[in-house]
């Protein structure tokens, strides 16, 4: 989904929101520290398999998600990190691990971490790996209704 599909969307929801262009990263912690945000304003989407289906799971960038308690929460016979060969085509005209944490615009499932509802703000990729959307996480909750839950660990 290119970025102007997007900014289309949170335009037609009335969603206040800042662009920010970043240099190239590929890490969310590279991202952070590039455009002054510490790892916890930063939203990361992980793309899992749950048994079947591929799902998305949104995190503070500072945190990685634990797969075991996604299972438990979820009630999965089996979850695992998606491959890349799995969920690229799913994204449309998204740089490949850039994809923006709307899985309603993606019919994917979204999950958040619990921990990244205290923020008042979020920054995301959006479909590129040098392009943030930031908006406050109240308007990102309400436009994709993700379940909530505590999946993320620390990252050490």
């Amino acid at each position: 989904m290119p970025l102007t599909k997007i900014e289309e969307y949170l335009r037609e929801n009335d969603i206040s929101f800042n662009k920010i262009v970043h240099h190239t990263t590929h890490t969310a912690q590279r991202t952070a520290a590039d455009v002054h945000l510490t790892g916890h304003e930063i939203a990361k989407t992980v793309i899992v398999k749950m048994d079947s289906k591929l799902a998305m799971v949104v995190l503070p960038g500072d945190m990685h998600v634990n797969l075991e308690q996604l299972r438990i929460e979820t009630k999965s016979e089996n979850i695992r990190l998606a491959s890349e060969s799995e969920f690229k085509d799913s994204f449309g005209n998204c740089e490949v691990g850039a994809m923006p944490p709307f899985g309603n615009l993606y019919d994917m499932p979204v999950y958040v971490a619990k921990s990244l509802t205290t923020e008042v703000f979020v920054a995301f990729n959006a479909c590129a790996h040098d392009l943030l959307i930031q908006m406050k996480y109240k308007d990102f909750e309400a436009l994709v209704k993700p379940t909530i839950l505590e999946i993320a660990l620390k990252t050490a």
